[in-house]
């Protein structure tokens, strides 16, 4: 299974990582920040919830949770 938002499918992105050296002597090459290749991923979790107007477990990315609580507490303000 990829590691993938069943929302809104965000899914892992790759970067760049950098270290940064504060002042070592030795010239400017000794302060060069070294860049490295990364692999950024989604912060996922996996939440039972109303997806479709079925109740069932999907693995949602952290912003999708916080969006689904939020307009789940607007619509029953609204509501009341």
């Amino acid at each position: 299974m990829a590691y993938i938002c069943d929302i809104c499918e965000k899914k892992s992105s790759r970067g760049r990582q950098h270290t940064h050296h504060t002042g070592v002597a030795g010239g400017q090459w000794k302060k060069r920040a070294p860049v490295t290749a990364r692999n950024f991923r989604p912060n996922l979790h996996y939440v039972t919830m109303a997806f479709d107007g079925v109740v069932r477990r999907v693995r949602a990315c952290a912003k999708c949770i916080k969006r689904a609580k939020f307009e789940l507490a607007k619509s029953t303000l609204s509501a009341s």
